[in-house]
C-alpha cells in the first residue's frame, strides 16, 4: 500500500503523534509499504531534514489553526496516488482540508484522534471548549463523521471521547499503539547520559520524560517528591522535556519553596542517545498526568525495563496494573505520593521483579509490530463500515458506533 500521513507539524516537540508516525512508518516501510507525509510546517524548519520519509510542506501558516490555502487543492490533485490518507489529531486545519478534498472520493481517509476528544479538556478549559463548539458542527464533526474510520488506541479513550460533544458520529475502530526501543547496550547509553549531567551520578533517579505541561501533572510530582525525599538522600527527580508554555520556571520556584530545588533537575528536551540513556540511568518512571491518551514514554520506559508509576488518567493504566509493571493511583498529590511510597517500600527482589515485568509487558502489549499488524488489517479492509464483517477482529475493532452520543 501507499499511505499518506497528514499532520499539522512533524516538530519532535509535538510529542507522541509525531513519534508514532515515525516509528509505525518505519515498521510499515520495512513490511513493503510506501510512506509519505504532508504537513503545515514551513520549508526551512530545521527538523524536516531528519524526518525519514518524503515530506510535502504547506507552510508557513499563521496562528494555532495552521491554515494553508494550498493544502486541500494539493490533496485533491494527489489523492489518487495513495491507497489511504491518515489524519493525525484534531483542531487544526489539516483535518478539515482532508475532509474538503476527500469526503465522497474513492480514496479513504482515517483519523487518529490521539486523545484530543477526552472530556478532561472540556472540564479543564471550559472557555476553550466553548470556542471549539463554534466550529465543531461545520468542521471536526464532519471530519469524524465521514472518515472511513476514527482510530482510538484503547477502549478507555474511545469511551471517554463520546462524552465531549453531544453532536458526535463516527465509525470507531481500536488499533493498539505500539513503539520500538533501540536494541543497544544499556551501559554505554547510561554512561553518556551521566557524562552529560554529571550531577546525577550516584543518584536514584525518579524520571518524568514528556512535554512540560500542566496536563502532565509535573506540579503534583514535585510536591509528592518533596514529601518522600527524606526517605532516601540519594533520590533525585528529573523532569525532562520541551517547555512550550514557559512553565519550567514556575516548577523551579515550586521546588525552591518546597526545599528540594537541589534535588530536582529540568534539563529540557532529551533526544537520541541521551533520551535512552535517561531511561537506562533511572530507577523508576513517573507520569501523574491528568489526561493521557496512551503515553509513548510509558511504553518506552517499560521497554527499557523501567517500572511506571502512573495516574489512573493514563489510558493504559489497567494494563500496567493488571501486569504488575508499575503502580497506579489518582492524579493528585496524595495519589502521586502513594505511588512513590509503595515503590520505595519494595525490597530489592520485588523491585527487580517489577523491572523484569515491565519489559515483559512491553513485549506482550506495546511492540510496534502489533500496531502495524492491526493498522494494516484496518487499511486493507475496504468494508470498514460493515460492523458485522469485522466484529471478530479484536485487534482492529471492538464495536462500531454510528449514533450520536450524549
Amino acid at each position: 500500500m501507499k499511505i499518506l500521513h497528514l499532520l499539522a507539524s512533524v516538530d519532535p516537540r509535538a510529542g507522541g503523534p509525531v513519534e508514532g508516525v515515525r516509528r509505525s512508518g518505519l515498521a510499515m516501510r520495512e513490511a513493503g509499504h510506501e510512506i509519505e507525509v504532508a504537513t503545515c510546517d514551513a520549508p526551512r524548519d530545521a527538523y524536516l531534514a531528519s524526518f525519514p520519509f518524503p515530506i510535502h510542506v504547506f507552510g508557513p501558516t499563521k496562528g494555532r489553526y495552521s491554515f494553508s490555502e494550498r493544502l486541500a487543492p494539493w490533496l485533491a490533485a494527489n489523492a489518487k496516488r495513495f491507497d489511504a490518507v491518515i489524519v493525525h489529531g484534531l483542531w487544526q486545519y489539516h483535518g478539515f482540508a482532508a475532509w474538503k478534498a476527500l469526503h465522497g472520493s474513492e480514496v479513504p481517509y482515517y483519523v487518529y484522534v490521539h486523545g484530543m476528544l477526552d472530556p478532561w479538556f472540556k472540564e479543564a478549559y471550559p472557555l476553550k471548549h466553548l470556542k471549539k463548539w463554534l466550529y465543531w458542527p461545520w468542521a471536526e464533526y464532519r471530519v469524524l463523521r465521514d472518515a472511513r474510520a476514527v482510530i482510538f488506541t484503547t477502549e478507555e479513550e474511545r469511551t471517554r471521547a463520546r462524552k465531549s460533544f453531544w453532536l458526535y458520529r463516527a465509525h470507531e475502530r481500536i488499533v493498539p499503539f505500539g513503539t520500538t526501543v533501540p536494541q543497544l547496550e544499556a551501559a554505554p547509553l547510561r554512561e553518556a547520559f551521566l557524562q552529560a549531567i554529571p550531577s546525577l551520578r550516584g543518584k536514584r533517579i525518579v524520571l518524568f520524560l514528556g512535554r512540560v505541561h500542566a496536563k502532565k501533572g509535573c506540579d503534583l510530582l514535585i510536591d509528592a517528591f518533596a514529601r518522600v525525599a527524606s526517605r532516601d538522600p540519594t533520590l533525585h527527580l528529573v523532569i525532562a522535556g520541551p517547555d512550550e508554555t514557559g512553565w519550567a520556571s514556575t516548577l523551579r520556584s515550586q521546588a525552591q519553596a518546597a526545599g528540594i530545588a537541589h534535588r530536582v533537575s529540568l534539563p529540557g528536551m532529551l533526544q537520541g542517545e541521551l533520551k535512552w540513556g535517561a531511561f537506562h540511568a533511572s530507577d523508576v518512571f513517573v507520569l501523574p498526568s491528568h489526561q493521557e491518551n496512551f503515553g509513548v514514554a510509558v511504553a518506552e520506559a517499560l521497554g527499557c525495563g523501567l517500572p511506571a508509576l502512573i495516574s489512573d488518567k493514563v489510558n493504559v493504566w489497567r494494563e500496567i496494573e493488571a501486569d504488575g509493571a508499575g503502580m497506579v493511583a489518582a492524579d493528585t498529590i496524595d495519589g502521586t505520593e502513594k505511588n512513590l511510597l509503595r515503590w520505595l517500600e519494595l525490597d530489592d527482589a520485588a523491585r527487580a521483579a517489577m523491572r523484569a515485568q515491565a519489559a515483559e509487558t512491553f513485549n506482550a502489549r506495546f511492540r510496534v509490530e502489533t500496531m502495524v499488524s492491526a493498522l494494516t488489517a484496518l487499511l486493507e479492509t475496504r468494508g470498514a463500515h460493515d460492523d458485522a464483517r469485522n466484529s471478530d477482529n479484536t485487534l482492529t475493532t471492538l464495536r462500531e458506533t454510528t449514533q450520536p452520543t450524549h
